[in-house]
Order: structure tokens, then sequence, then C-alpha cells
């Protein structure tokens, strides 16, 4: 069997028994908040869980890295519905340790994207077109400046409401500890 026909067995089950029963929640988020963490498989759960989060409570935004690459991107559409469209109040940008965008090696992705027959003439086609591919795939050096970055993104953006508290956080993917990085209570109250 394949992985997708293992996704339709098992759903046929689980509608059937209706599971769906206990994830029942609203389109707005119970907590009032949007948070933006990487897509990593440890932090499937623990990103909501060990910040005391339960289905429903709220947006989760999630990709490599918990990057915000640029201020009209998907992230901060997302984050502007969130707040705009959605009644969220709060905006989390969370980090984690250990992180696979922290240390990408950029040259390996594009020599992987070839062997599986990526043309190298898309490379260049691209970087003629303004887009450098290594550019585009590259991580971060340091988890908590990313962290920092992608709230002043937040904050500098046009369409922000700047009364949105804005916190920083990173998490240990192995024990769900957090750091910190920057409360937005404190941000606000300094304005």
């Amino acid at each position: 069997m394949t992985l997708l026909s293992d996704i339709l067995t098992y759903n046929k089950t689980f509608v059937a028994n209706k599971e769906y029963e206990a994830y029942t929640a609203t389109k707005v988020p119970a907590k009032k908040a949007v948070l933006v963490t990487c897509m990593d498989t440890r932090l499937q759960d623990l990103s909501t869980k060990a910040l005391g989060f339960n289905n429903g409570d709220l947006k989760v935004v999630k990709n490599a890295g918990a990057m915000i690459t640029h201020p009209y991107g998907s992230t901060m559409r997302s984050i502007l519905v969130g707040i705009y469209a959605l009644g969220a109040e709060e905006v989390i940008i969370m980090g984690h340790k250990d992180c696979g965008m922290g240390n990408i090696d950029v040259d390996e992705v594009m020599r992987k994207m070839a062997s599986r027959g990526i043309d190298a003439r898309v490379f260049e086609l691209l970087q003629y077109s303004g887009i450098e591919v290594a550019n585009f795939l590259k991580g971060f050096e340091d988890v908590y400046e990313n962290v920092r970055h992608n709230i002043q993104m937040i904050y500098d953006h046009p369409l922000f409401d700047g009364n949105v508290p804005v916190h920083g956080l990173v998490i240990d993917p192995h024990t769900g500890e957090l750091d910190l990085i920057h409360d937005g209570y404190a941000h606000l109250s300094e304005q």
C-alpha cells in the first residue's frame, strides 16, 4: 500500500467512528492568537502543547524555519488575515533550537535538485529572472536573531496594527522548554 491509500483507508474509519468530534472548533481562535513556528516534525504537537494550547485555541502558521522571508509573502499575509479577518489579538513567533534551517547546506540541496532532474538551465533562467536560488533556499545563522528579525518585520509592516503584541520565543524541540526572546506586552508599554 502507498501512503495515500493508508491515509484514505484510515480516514474512512476516522469519519465512520466520528473521531472528528474530539476536534470540533470554530474558525476563530479561542485564545485570539496566531502562532508562527517551524514545520519541524518534532514540533507537530509539541509547538502547541508546550505552550498550553489545545485544538481551536490559535491559528498556526508553519514553514521551514518559522521565517518571514518577504513582507508581502504568504506568512505575513496569514498573520494579517489572522488579525483582521479571524479575530486574533496577539502574535507569537516561535523558532526552535537545532533547526535545520539554521545550518542548511544550500549547495547540497541544489545538488539534490539536480540529481532528481532539475536542469542546471533552470537555475540559470531563474537567476536571469532575478531569483537567486541559493538566496531563496538560504536559512539563518542564529535562531534567536531570526525570531528578532521576524518580529521587526511585523512591527515595520505598513498594514500591521501596532497595538497588537508580538511575542518571541525559542523552544527546545526535545523538552519543550521555552526561552523568551521578546515580550510584546512590554514593547507596547514602552511605546
